[in-house]
């Protein structure tokens, strides 16, 4: 199952689409991006995502304008994944150097310092991370605010996790409508405590403003 949420302009989170599907390539994400776009989706300005297989390049071809950002915190648990337990603490400290650094920059200094330190025990965590890097490294030129809101996919696993509570009780579904229906309902329950705008949204929407001025001319326009 695979989930879209999208923050709008008054700041609020909401749901734009659930699929269910067995394929990740590009053929699907085109497909799930092209429903969202006939359904009303003007534009997206920055996507933050798990680097599924062919999902940038599907979003490129939808949305060509917009931006891509891995999730930070997917590519920590990737790069950890077999680190040993007595290094796993300087790792996670090394790391944080990289995605907490003031810009792009400082950024790639400090990655360079860990690629020195680690490369001859975790040489597989440099390379992640520089073969990553174009998508890895959007967020730096943006305000801490706008940082917060577009570096990672957990608002996204947190939804998945209170859907897995509101579901846990009907294991079998005799159809993919059923499944649908009872994701639905349980969707529209979870969506009633997103009432409020993301945190710091007056500041946020303002930057985002700055940095997209043309395009949010463009939607209002369209």
């Amino acid at each position: 199952m695979y989930s879209v949420l999208g923050v709008d302009e008054e700041g609020k989170k909401d749901i734009l689409g659930i699929w269910i599907g067995e394929n990740e390539n590009a053929a699907f994400w085109t497909t799930m991006f092209n429903e969202l776009k006939n359904r009303g989706v003007k534009d997206i300005l920055i996507a933050c995502h798990d680097n599924l297989s062919g999902f940038a390049n599907a979003l490129s071809t939808v949305f060509p304008k917009t931006e891509n950002q891995l999730c930070i915190i997917h590519m920590i648990r990737n790069s950890t994944k077999f680190v040993s337990y007595k290094d796993i603490k300087q790792i996670m400290a090394d790391l944080k150097q990289v995605y907490g650094a003031v810009n792009e920059e400082a950024a790639l200094y400090a990655l360079e310092e860990f690629k020195e330190k680690w490369d001859s025990k975790y040489l597989q965590i440099y390379r992640m991370w520089e073969s990553n890097w174009t998508d890895l490294s959007e967020f730096y030129k943006y305000p801490t605010e706008m940082r917060r809101l577009i570096y990672t996919t957990n608002a996204v696993e947190g939804f998945h996790r209170m859907l897995r509570k509101f579901t846990k009780t009907k294991t079998n579904f005799p159809t993919d409508d059923s499944l649908k229906k009872s994701i639905y309902l349980s969707v529209k329950e979870i969506s009633k405590k997103w009432n409020n705008p993301v945190r710091d949204w007056d500041k946020i929407i303002g930057q985002f403003m700055m940095f997209f001025e043309e395009r949010f001319d463009e939607i209002r326009t369209a």
